[in-house]
């Protein structure tokens, strides 16, 4: 008889792949099947986990974009700068649609990553020599949460934010 604490431990695919077998079989009526309850339910929930931090990091990308388009004053990267956002727009919506519970936590993720989002977006911004100085003293006095905010529509729909002004 197999281990299934040493199987997990070793080979987590051999593990998941009988563990997937043991599933079928107990489905099947014989639910005498030995599972590795535990490690099971671990990984199981390593998979919604896992489905949230790619919604997440998707949210956090398109307000990464977001906020370029809409205080660099660079014409060139815009055009990429808005395929990225269409691409993570693409993607959010295909874990939404994988699992649809996500869907009600869309806002709560949102108002997580503006924080995360507007940082590396004004890094990279500063970085590449493009934060105007009135959005550095504008930074100065205010908090991201207080200078970005995004609603669930502008996120996942089809908004863009208009071109700023050119110097």
């Amino acid at each position: 008889m197999i281990d299934l604490k040493t199987l997990y431990a070793e080979d987590t695919v051999a593990w998941a792949e009988n563990q997937a077998a043991a599933l079928r079989a107990a489905a099947q009526g014989g639910s005498n099947q030995q599972l590795d309850w535990e490690n099971l339910a671990e990984e199981i929930e390593d998979l919604a986990k896992s489905q949230s931090r790619s919604l997440r990091s998707h949210i956090r990308n398109i307000i990464v974009h977001l906020i370029k388009l809409e205080y660099s004053p660079a014409d060139r990267p815009h055009r990429k700068w808005r395929q990225s956002i269409t691409n993570s727009r693409v993607e959010a919506d295909d874990r939404i649609a994988e699992s649809p519970s996500l869907k009600p936590r869309v806002e709560q993720i949102i108002a997580e990553e503006i924080e995360r989002g507007a940082r590396l977006a004004i890094t990279a911004l500063d970085a590449r020599t493009e934060l105007s100085r009135s959005l550095q003293q504008e930074l100065k006095a205010k908090s991201y949460l207080d200078m970005f905010s995004y609603t669930p529509e502008q996120i996942l729909g089809d908004w863009f934010p208009p071109e700023p002004d050119k110097p």
